[in-house]
């Protein structure tokens, strides 16, 4: 043994003290290479092996080692959905913080604690009113844009009427062509863009956005996009349905809108364009069926 151990040290010292095409370094090569399949063949040999080896010592683990590990996979789960769910609300977080800072919102986050309660009406509530500034007929937009409009408010509540709720009507616009309409709910919760002559020029895919005409949504915020388009030959206005940018149905905070800057009201050409399409006056009516709704319900 101690002759071995004198001549390993030696062949040691050799090995370092050599170059990589030393005697030495071109043996130890040699070995390798014939070697090699032998190891792979032990290893394949050895899996099956190592395999029943852990089997048998997981059947064998104490009651109280599985108790254990059954503790911290329970733990580590509970740490994994907390985290996913952190995440995702800081994701619509820094979505609402971009749409705000795109347009220059002056808003105020909420958060939405309820759906209508009826199948006639399409609303949420949310969980600030009056003690956070909110009042009737204030914006209310997730990280899409626009979903509707506060009808009721009390001291710590506010109730949202939905773009898509049959009583709902927004000033809208087709982005490309700044073709004035009115974006009204329908029973089935779609949404139709009306009052759009068919002397302009609309397409499916094309985008509709606020026109800022009323006071109440600020100009150029997304609504949706047009789905579809009808003509017949003896109509006046198009016949549009709008598919909503977002729905409320999928988000838990919100942004209400609580003033308008003179730049997100719509200019005179613009009330004027609506105007000859018949926006406008519809617009109005839908205003007033909206307040006279929120003073029949406080009443």
């Amino acid at each position: 043994m101690i002759v071995l151990c004198l001549v390993s040290i030696l062949l040691l010292t050799f090995y370092i003290r050599e170059g990589e095409s030393g005697p030495i370094h071109s043996v130890r090569g040699a070995v390798s290479v014939v070697t090699t399949p032998v190891r792979v063949l032990g290893s394949l040999v050895a899996t099956p092996f190592n395999a029943a080896g852990n089997v048998m010592s997981n059947l064998t683990a104490s009651q109280e080692t599985l108790s254990e590990l059954r503790e911290q996979n329970a733990e580590l789960t509970a740490q994994v959905a907390e985290l996913s769910e952190s995440k995702k609300t800081s994701e619509r977080l820094e979505s609402l913080l971009n749409l705000q800072s795109t347009y220059s919102l002056t808003s105020t986050a909420a958060r939405i604690i309820g759906n209508s309660s009826d199948a006639w009406s399409r609303a949420v509530t949310i969980d600030k009113g009056t003690a956070a500034g909110f009042s009737c007929r204030m914006a209310v937009c997730n990280s899409g844009g626009v979903i509707g409009q506060i009808v009721e408010v009390s001291a710590t509540t506010s109730t949202v009427q939905l773009i898509t709720d049959e009583g709902s009507g927004v000033s809208a616009m087709i982005q490309s062509t700044r073709a004035q309409g009115m974006l009204q709910g329908q029973p089935d919760g779609s949404l139709r863009l009306s009052y759009v002559s068919t002397e302009s020029d609309v397409k499916v895919g094309d985008i509709v956005i606020t026109s800022g005409i009323g006071g109440v949504y600020p100009k150029g915020l997304p609504l949706g996009t047009v789905s579809s388009v009808e003509k017949s030959d003896n109509d006046v206005y198009y016949t549009i349905v709008v598919r909503a940018q977002s729905t409320a149905e999928n988000n838990e905070e919100v942004l209400v809108i609580t003033s308008l800057t003179d730049d997100q009201i719509a200019s005179d050409q613009d009330v004027a364009s609506a105007n000859k399409s018949g926006a406008v006056t519809s617009a109005s009516t839908k205003d007033e069926d909206s307040s006279e709704d929120s003073s029949d319900d406080s009443e």
